[in-house]
């Protein structure tokens, strides 16, 4: 199955990643979107290009290049924090505040025991994360808008986790699995790259049906 496109025009896509799709072909092999990318010509010449990654669980908006000189483009946007990404999340537990900004640097580390993990170190890359909470849910689950300044790999998970003191529901890294659900609970909602002399990209990922049977509500933009 093809991911839905969200946002089309002649230098960009903006797909809507289902979870569990990595966005790079697995070490130990099986699908990825690399499968979908001749699907994603759509009559172009060149198959597009992922310019940012998300992780394998998280699902919602990916933009694609459809050339080199925009994925070129794209990616200084992104180094330059010129894109605005909104996340909805649901955290396996209550929090107190309803809004605040996590600053936590991050390093990674890898054990034997426990392979690669991400982890807040005063040495680490800065990383910032702005944080509203939406929603309390039954379960004693807490519904939490992400806007990340960063794009540091695991970067809301850790500051979920870290800095909220609350793991995502299911996270099996930094929380643990839960049986009520099937992935990391995290949903890339939206994305706004901007664009010199051009309108800006502007994107939104529909809800997926598994934030909506906690009774997640879909966010309006505006």
């Amino acid at each position: 199955m093809t991911p839905q496109i969200v946002y089309e025009d002649g230098e960009a896509l903006v797909i809507d990643k289902p979870a569990g799709l990595p966005v790079d072909p697995p070490r130990r092999g099986g699908p990825s979107l690399e499968d979908h990318l001749e699907e994603l010509k759509l009559g172009f010449q060149r198959a597009p290009q992922a310019v940012h990654r998300l992780d394998t669980d998280t699902s919602g908006c990916l933009l694609l290049a459809r050339n080199p000189k925009a994925l070129k483009r794209f990616g200084m946007a992104f180094q330059e924090k010129q894109v605005t990404k909104t996340y909805l999340g649901i955290l396996a537990g209550r929090i107190e505040n309803d809004e605040g900004t996590v600053e936590l640097a991050l390093s990674k580390v890898s054990t034997e025991a426990k392979g690669w993990r991400m982890i807040p170190a005063r040495k680490g890359k800065p990383s910032v994360t702005h944080w509203t909470k939406l929603a309390e849910l039954d379960g004693g689950l807490t519904v939490v808008e992400f806007r990340p300044e960063t794009g540091r790999t695991h970067q809301i998970r850790v500051h979920a986790a870290s800095g909220l003191g609350r793991a995502l529901l299911g996270d099996p890294v930094y929380g643990h699995k839960d049986a009520r659900v099937g992935r990391t609970m995290l949903h890339a909602q939206a994305l706004v790259v901007p664009r010199d002399g051009k309108p800006d990209i502007a994107a939104k990922a529909p809800l997926p049906a598994d934030f909506a049977r906690f009774g997640v509500a879909a966010q309006d933009e505006g």
